[in-house]
């Protein structure tokens, strides 16, 4: 399952395009649920992206520089080791 929050954004549909009008400080909110595949690859020369697909084949791609991905890392770790979740 995959939502999506988007904070007031307005968009136009024209000649079949979907194009965004307004301010660009909008925020916007995205969870994938239901996780289903994993992946872990390198993106460009400095980053890694992680890619997350569920079982409705939404997807969500993160790109990360390396502290980034190092402290993801070390969460989980330190997850595997403090709580029951992974037994």
């Amino acid at each position: 399952m995959l939502t999506l929050d988007l904070e007031s954004f307005m968009f136009e549909l024209k000649d079949g395009a979907l194009k965004h009008i307004g301010p660009s400080n909008k925020t916007a909110t995205v969870k994938c649920y239901d996780v289903e595949e994993v992946e872990v690859r390198e993106f460009g020369d400095e980053r890694a992206k992680l890619v997350f697909d569920d079982e409705d084949g939404n997807e969500v791609q993160v790109a990360l520089f390396p502290d980034e991905a190092r402290a993801v890392a070390r969460g989980i770790d330190d997850l595997d080791e403090e709580s029951d979740i992974f037994e």
